[in-house]
């Protein structure tokens, strides 16, 4: 059987509520509301750690944080790692990369050489950036800087449709495309998609303060313009693999690497365990011939999941280094490999999330009703998100709560034994793994430590 290709596309901070596929009504998204009729519809897809660098390392190798090291932002991947392109290239697969990288931890404007780039071939990547009108990448071989055309996420898109349009087809491909909207600054994605939300009626979610609603409102209607011209980008990809003859030949994944808060619970971004911080949008298009039948499924897919779950569609063998578990047979109908929980967790607060503003180390659990935060002090939250969907009532201190609370702290446990995790302070891990760390205990990388990495 002829290998499928793979399109992986991914916003940064794409919350799964900003879809109105997802019921959403403020946001406009036709092309992906088409695409979820046409695909698996993962509701329950969550980012372990809702954060960049975290996410991408695990998408990347399969694997914990606490395995690959990349807990906080703007540190270095193990260039020797068990990765996502160099096993898709070891088994024929031509492998391309476009967009933001984000787990070099050179600089964000520094060039990534061959060697650091995980088994991608073709490469029009940056590490980081939200200049997203002024955006640099590097090509190829060259350490020379070029810049993307106007709003980037708009020309990475051409260059992933031009890839598509001339693979010249003797080998399957692998195309990650990785975006760096919906990310803040919000004001910032084109004409037209600005002005459609410029004074338009944004629904607010219950759980914004009243206070914050002004200045949440003007970040949604940034936000959602963001969302829209993405979703612009996707309807023009679909159509590009549509008049290429590869959509009967083709996975096409949409997702995100973490949500975004928007001012939800009076929060900021991402890192904190509330559900439009770490569940994520999921729509897997299966090629026709693997007996594609479009539904929503509720199984807790995470980031580690991911690369497994690929090589499992693809038929290809699962290194085992790999910690994430392989869903694909569950996605053709079979049973669901996991417990029924997913593990979120943040290792080190920081960011817009540091602790001067309430951020906090904490493990947890999401399953298909509950949230159950343990922080080092103890128990924290425990949401019903059956009965309180925006989170608002938090059981973990309530009497009759007790019983549910030492159960899902036992379930909890038993995850974090199977992982190793011993639940320490943040500074502890960074400590151990030798990342330096200014005022705000945000990582800063020496060259001594990234010399290690060469």
């Amino acid at each position: 059987m002829t290998q499928p290709n793979i399109v992986f596309v991914f916003g940064d901070q794409w919350r799964a509520q900003a879809t109105s596929y997802a019921g959403e009504s403020s946001v406009r998204t036709p092309n992906l509301d088409r695409l979820a009729g046409e695909s698996l519809n993962l509701v329950n897809a969550v980012s372990n750690c809702p954060l960049c660098t975290p996410y991408r390392a695990s998408l990347l190798t399969g694997q914990y944080p606490l395995t690959h090291g990349l807990f906080v932002n703007d540190v270095p991947l193990d260039p020797h790692a068990t990765s996502l392109g160099k096993v898709f290239a070891a088994h024929g697969y031509d492998t391309a990369y476009i967009g933001k990288w984000h787990v070099d931890g050179h600089g964000r404007d520094a060039p990534i050489p061959p060697e650091r780039r995980q088994g991608f071939q073709f490469w029009k990547v940056l590490e980081c950036t939200h200049d997203y009108g002024h955006s640099a990448y590097y090509a190829g071989d060259s350490n020379e800087p070029r810049w993307w055309e106007g709003y980037d996420a708009i020309a990475q898109t051409r260059e992933a449709q031009r890839y598509i349009q001339e693979h010249e087809g003797r080998h399957p491909f692998l195309l990650v495309l990785s975006w760096g909207p919906p990310h803040n600054p919000y004001r910032t994605a084109p004409e037209p998609y600005r002005s459609w939300y410029e004074r338009a009626p944004i629904r607010r979610r219950p759980n914004v303060p009243l206070n914050t609603w002004v200045t949440a409102y003007d970040s949604l209607a940034g936000y959602y313009a963001h969302c829209s011209a993405l979703d612009a980008c996707v309807g023009d990809l679909l159509r590009t693999v549509e008049e290429a003859g590869l959509a009967d030949d083709m996975i096409f994944v949409f997702t995100s690497d973490h949500g975004d808060a928007v001012g939800c619970h009076g929060h900021g971004n991402k890192q904190a365990p509330w559900d439009e911080s770490i569940m994520v949008p999921f729509l897997l298009r299966y090629p026709a011939r693997f007996g594609r039948t479009p539904r929503m499924l509720d199984c807790l897919l995470g980031a580690p999941d991911i690369m497994p779950t690929l090589l499992g569609l693809a038929g290809l063998p699962i290194p085992g280094p790999v910690e994430g578990l392989d869903f694909s047979a569950h996605l053709a109908g079979g049973p669901d490999p996991s417990d029924g929980a997913a593990l979120i967790a943040c290792y080190q607060p920081i960011a817009d999330w540091w602790r001067g503003e309430g951020g906090r180390e904490y493990r947890g659990l999401r399953t298909k009703r509950y949230t159950y935060v343990r922080s080092l002090e103890g128990p924290w939250m425990l949401f019903d998100n059956q009965v309180d969907p925006y989170q608002i009532h938090n059981l973990a201190g309530r009497p009759e709560s007790a019983g549910l609370v030492r159960q899902m702290d036992a379930w909890l446990q038993r995850k974090l034994d199977a992982r190793g995790d011993e639940f320490l302070p943040g500074m502890e891990y960074i400590r151990r793994w030798g990342y330096p760390v200014d005022g705000r205990e945000t990582v800063v990388i020496p060259p001594s430590v990234l010399r290690g990495w060469a």
